[in-house]
């Protein structure tokens, strides 16, 4: 393993990669066009069901932005709007969403640039979060280093394959990180939002959520935001935030109204970007805890004490010093698959409590299980703790045009391309957004 030089990346969690070989460096997004990602749904519709299926194709969008702009067009909630998985926005996306009560002609009044949306349907429950087969990607990464440009991208093929073709391959894959867009891509701030929540910080969440400048921005945008969390005067904020900035606005507009009322504040944001900062700080604390595994030198293809083993059926075990051996034999015989576990309100998961890293990491925090419960009542959202994968494994098909690099593989739900992407480049997070 190679440890990331990267302080932006090290901060979310994301210390590690799996191969040693020098980065390719290079830029993503350089146009919308280099980064295509094709959801495959879980599907098929039928014809019948009060919620419309749709397929939308957007190009350069922020996906909560158009929801927005979707629901304003139709003259309805974007409560209504329902989607699968949240898609990149310097990116050209195809996927599927459900709108609850709209007849199809209105479909044919929508007018958005760079957006187009198909009718594939009907349904009798709304797309929720996750039920998708998964993603398809097409990317481009612009710009690389050409030095034996072609080897190096193949040796992290290769190795990105490996628990697919070869299971006894020591490197299994690439770490299962969250990627950088699950925390805010110009601001990487959803996770902080979250552990403010969690601990009954509510003022601060809304502080860190408007008022928390990152470089990226552009100057106007940080200099409103520096005012804010300096003067904590809301109509001076109005004045100078853009209309574009919905969310930021929405909340100080709530201020204004009911002065203090920060959980008011908070609820002012759609119902899916409110339960994202939570579960957020959970894919830091996943993050965290993968560094710290790969930090001690735990190949992704070998259990350890404190991991978790995940059987086809839905069972999990976890995994101690007096039971190593018969993990390993599980995990040898492609029995059962590695994860950690992220913690949440179930307070004892299968398995027990003691032992577990994740829960010693978040006595260390000083955050407890009723904590998310008590998240789970504000934002109307369930943590109650996941396991996940340690590792992820992606058939590549990898090419080199002069000094760019393109890549297809297909991805299942909630992992990442973007950490795909990092293990060829290896470059400064700013380069992928």
């Amino acid at each position: 393993m190679r440890e990331s030089p990267w302080p932006l990346e090290r901060a979310l969690g994301m210390s590690w990669y799996a191969t040693e070989t020098p980065g390719i460096g290079g830029f993503l997004r350089r146009e919308p066009g280099d980064f295509v990602v094709e959801e495959e749904p879980a599907g098929p519709w039928g014809d019948t069901g009060p919620y419309l299926v749709l397929r939308l194709t957007k190009r350069n969008w922020e996906q909560q932005r158009l929801v927005k702009e979707l629901a304003r067009a139709l003259g309805i909630s974007h409560r209504r709007i329902s989607w699968a998985g949240t898609k990149d926005r310097r990116a050209v996306t195809t996927q599927f969403i459900t709108i609850h009560g709209l007849e199809p002609g209105a479909v044919e009044r929508i007018s958005l640039p760079d957006v187009s949306l198909e009718l594939v349907g009907r349904s009798p429950h709304a797309i929720a979060l996750g039920e998708l087969r998964g993603n398809r990607f097409g990317i481009r990464i612009r710009d690389c280093d050409p030095e034996d440009l072609d080897g190096r991208v193949a040796v992290v093929a290769r190795a990105g394959a490996a628990g697919i073709s070869n299971p006894r391959f020591p490197a299994s894959g690439f770490p299962n990180y969250y990627g950088i867009q699950r925390f805010g891509v110009i601001r990487p701030i959803t996770h902080v939002v979250g552990e403010r929540i969690l601990r009954g910080d509510l003022e601060g969440a809304v502080m860190a959520y408007i008022g928390a400048p990152f470089p990226a921005e552009p100057e106007e945008i940080r200099g409103a935001r520096e005012a804010f969390s300096r003067d904590r005067d809301v109509k001076e904020a109005l004045r100078r935030f853009p209309v574009r900035f919905t969310f930021e606005r929405a909340m100080l507009h709530h201020l204004d109204a009911r002065p203090g009322d920060s959980a008011g504040a908070l609820r002012a944001l759609p119902p899916r970007l409110l339960s994202m900062f939570v579960s957020a700080f959970q894919s830091f604390l996943f993050n965290t805890l993968l560094s710290g595994r790969c930090a001690r030198g735990i190949p992704l293809g070998e259990p350890a004490p404190g991991d978790r083993l995940i059987f086809a059926d839905g069972r999990e075990d976890l995994v101690t010093a007096g039971n190593l051996g018969a993990a390993a034999l599980q995990v040898s015989r492609g029995r059962a698959g590695i994860g950690l576990f992220v913690p949440g309100s179930v307070a004892r998961p299968a398995g027990g409590q003691g032992g577990d890293p994740a829960w010693q990491l978040l006595g260390e925090l000083g955050i407890s299980p009723g904590d998310f419960a008590a998240a789970s009542r504000l934002v109307s959202a369930s943590y109650a703790g996941v396991t996940r994968p340690v590792a992820l494994t992606a058939g590549i098909e990898s090419s080199t045009t002069g000094s760019d690099v393109i890549l297809g593989f297909f991805l299942g739900p909630g992992q990442y391309a973007t950490t795909v992407c990092r293990e060829f480049m290896k470059a400064d997070p700013v380069q992928m957004i």
